[in-house]
């Protein structure tokens, strides 16, 4: 017959694993309000990128017809489907106002990052200028 080797495999135990796991939740719980307005400003690029994509189609379409479109079909500008649709685009990208002269295009976040019940808003014009208009 074989004899099982006598030795010892050293390991931690469940309950020490989870008292660590605990001791990691609660530092993170504490470090999270801190970490919000830093996800903001990263989901904010978003809004950023897609806002200056759309003046691109908007200049062009000026250059071709001499006028600025009302429509985000027009230009072919496909909005990306909204995390409140199931998809992952966090901010509606609108043309909110047309004139000969210029326009301005809005992008408002679907979700409310922080959870204080304001939605961020960003916004661009004919001459690339482009805001925050209300932060979340």
């Amino acid at each position: 017959m074989k004899q099982k080797p006598n030795f010892k495999l050293k390991a931690f135990s469940l309950p020490e694993l989870l008292v660590v796991l605990v001791i990691i939740g609660i530092l993170v719980l504490i470090a999270l309000p801190n970490l919000m307005p830093l996800i903001s400003r990263a989901k904010s690029i978003e809004a950023q990128q897609q806002l200056t994509f759309l003046h691109s189609l908007q200049k062009s379409n000026f250059y071709s017809y001499s006028k600025y479109s009302s429509s985000l079909n027009d230009i072919d500008f496909e909005q990306s489907k909204l995390i409140s649709d199931g998809g992952s685009a966090n901010y509606r990208i609108e043309i909110i106002e047309v004139s000969n002269n210029g326009y301005i295009a809005t992008a408002t976040s679907v979700v409310d990052f922080d959870g204080d019940g304001i939605f961020n808003v960003w916004q661009i014009n004919q001459d690339k200028e482009l805001k925050e208009v209300v932060k979340d």
